[in-house]
């Protein structure tokens, strides 16, 4: 595949305006691209999109045991496979069928399960590797798709009725609409001078996957623990594990019994500690803290540690602009809900786009994308209250919050109406 172009060979040379230009080929921006890749213009052509992406991303990468992944709800399931990506991605998925949630040393406990709510899974747990080869797989299909990779937008201005970019390589595009899909840093929210408020959770997330003596069963644990939470998600089995990467803990082989991606949720302290461990030590903390549901730890992936914050932008939309994804939030891990929330923000753009075209009006107008913001507030909101409310209820150990949670837990799992909002909510609905 061209560097610039998708299978149409649509390139660079013919195609300097665009109805949207998209700064980010990442998930969020390949996500974007190809939600909007089937709607038709005023004059029922396929709407012209640019995707502008810094890394070379086009090129063939192959999954490997360390692989970070992600959470999937049913919800964002479904999206995928009404935009024509989840066919791709659905063979490298592992279902969520069963959800364990408890309180180490404590009484506590919930349990979902997919069966009781007629659905074959919770969720779905998936490499991001996997998942951005998917939307690359699907976006091949499409011949409205230009990609300007490797390259970066250096300058942006805005005018009435036209956004111009301008890049790192010195070509030059204009487009009605421009979509910031370039994560966390984004350097289009920069350029607009929008501003980010944020705070400092004082937690890290240690980030692994690792193989255990025990099958997960296609159960995901979220542990609370005395250490910090701990989540356990189910992988599939282990792409790629040379015969000398399979030397594991103890000298054991590792036999793919089962694999896990593991986020641990940990002071920062005790986070750069356990980062500095042998696998070995490692294992025997892990073990120690998340208990033996999953047997003896077989073999270590390599370990990664991020500060958590929660970090939004004052304004979700600009003149001509609106920010997607981590360019406009980044929330904690602790419910799995991050990519879950900027896919929502990825929908509600589209169908924001869908009826401006249905109505003969301007994609860029403020007017509309105004429209965006408000539908995306409540929704951010409401999860980043979740979210909030998970971190101070099962990250701290005060009694009465340990008492609290407890009874909170056995709650949800004796009241049927409070236990289906609860999987509502996590199936993203």
């Amino acid at each position: 595949m061209d560097k610039r172009a998708t299978g149409s060979n649509n390139t660079a040379n013919n195609a300097q305006h665009f109805d949207v230009i998209i700064s980010g080929g990442g998930l969020s921006g390949s996500l974007m691209a190809l939600s909007l890749s089937g709607l038709l213009d005023h004059n029922q052509k396929p709407l012209k999109i640019a995707i502008i992406e810094a890394n070379p991303v086009l090129s063939e990468s192959t999954p490997s045991f360390d692989d970070r992944v992600l959470a999937l709800s049913h919800g964002s399931a479904n999206y995928l496979s009404r935009i024509g990506a989840w066919q791709y991605l659905q063979p490298h998925a592992e279902p969520i069928k069963n959800i364990h949630i408890s309180d180490r040393g404590y009484y506590g406990k919930a349990r979902l399960y997919a069966q009781h709510h007629q659905v074959e899974a919770l969720g779905y747990v998936a490499e991001m590797t996997n998942i951005g080869a998917a939307f690359l797989k699907a976006l091949a299909t499409k011949s409205n798709i230009t990609w300007f990779t490797p390259d970066k937008i250096s300058a942006v201005k805005w005018q009435t009725d036209l956004v111009n970019v301008e890049l790192n390589s010195g070509l030059k595009l204009s487009a009605a609409l421009l979509l910031a899909c370039d994560g966390a840093q984004s350097p289009c929210r920069q350029f607009a001078n929008i501003a980010t408020t944020s705070r400092d959770y004082q937690q890290s997330a240690l980030i692994a996957n690792v193989a255990t003596s025990i099958h997960h069963k296609n159960i995901a644990y979220e542990r609370f623990t005395e250490t910090g939470p701990i989540a356990m998600l189910p992988l599939s089995s282990a792409p790629n594990v040379s015969a000398s990467a399979s030397a594991s803990i103890n000298g054991a082989k590792q036999n793919s019994a089962g694999r896990c991606s593991l986020v641990w949720t940990l002071t920062p302290e005790l986070a750069e500690k356990m980062l500095n461990l042998s696998d070995n030590e490692f294992s025997q903390h892990l073990e120690q803290s998340f208990g033996h549901w999953l047997g003896n730890i077989t073999h270590v992936g390599k370990r990664v540690v991020y500060p958590l914050k929660l970090v939004q932008a004052s304004e979700q939309v600009y003149h001509r602009m609106a920010l997607i994804g981590n360019a406009s939030h980044t929330i904690h891990p602790i419910a799995g809900q991050g990519f879950n929330l900027g896919l929502r923000d990825v929908s509600d753009m589209t169908e924001v786009i869908k009826n401006a075209l249905a109505k003969q009006q301007d994609i860029g107008a403020f007017a509309n994308l105004m429209q965006y913001g408000k539908a995306r507030q409540q929704d951010q909101k409401q999860v980043i209250s979740l979210t909030d409310l998970l971190v101070t209820l099962f990250s701290n150990q005060l009694p009465p919050l340990v008492a609290g949670r407890n009874i909170g837990l056995k709650v949800v799992n004796y009241l049927p109406g409070l236990k289906n909002a609860l999987v509502k909510k996590t199936m993203g609905y």
